[in-house]
């Protein structure tokens, strides 16, 4: 029996979805490495001091260069100007197998904008809370139209408070 839920545990294993791995930039402190991505750079950030991820502020473009001195790895978080978010792991090498990397827009993590949804989506929820109110409504016209009888009465300093017919509502 252990086995057959030891099997079933590791096939089921293969199917859950967990946060992609990131992919792994060298760099050094004698050669630039230039990052080119699918729209113009808006911001880029490194997480540590010994990182420097260089790109025109002033005129947005595609690439960026970084360059790095010996010390801890880190993280590169890139913003491009249509919201897309890209990261990557940072680490120093010595010596660098690639120089250039051709970042696609399919590596993206995700969009700093929300999404938005479209107006046909739109249309089916407002039915739906149409439908809701609706229902409401017709309730609430229910428990007026129905017949009131108290539960409980409660008498305190001249206060009177009175439990009355109690409802459920699904």
């Amino acid at each position: 029996m252990k086995k057959y839920i030891l099997i079933g545990l590791t096939i089921c294993s293969n199917y859950i979805i967990a946060q992609q791995t990131l992919d792994t930039i060298y760099a050094n402190d004698k050669k630039n490495v230039a990052l080119f991505f699918p729209n113009q750079i808006r911001q880029g950030i490194t997480g540590m001091e010994n990182f420097v991820f260089t790109y025109n502020r002033e005129k947005e473009q595609y690439f960026g260069l970084l360059q790095a001195t010996p010390g801890t790895e880190s993280n590169l978080l890139a913003i491009t100007n249509d919201g897309q978010v890209y990261t990557y792991i940072l680490k120093y090498s010595d010596t660098l197998q690639k120089l250039n990397y051709f970042i696609k827009k399919s590596e993206s993590i995700g969009n700093e904008k929300p999404e938005t949804i479209e107006s046909a989506e739109l249309e089916e929820v407002n039915k739906k809370g149409d439908n809701i109110n609706l229902y409401y409504r017709r309730y609430s016209e229910y428990l007026l139209k129905s017949k009131l009888y108290t539960m409980t009465t409660k008498r305190k300093h001249g206060m009177v408070l009175k439990l009355l017919k109690v409802a459920y509502n699904k």
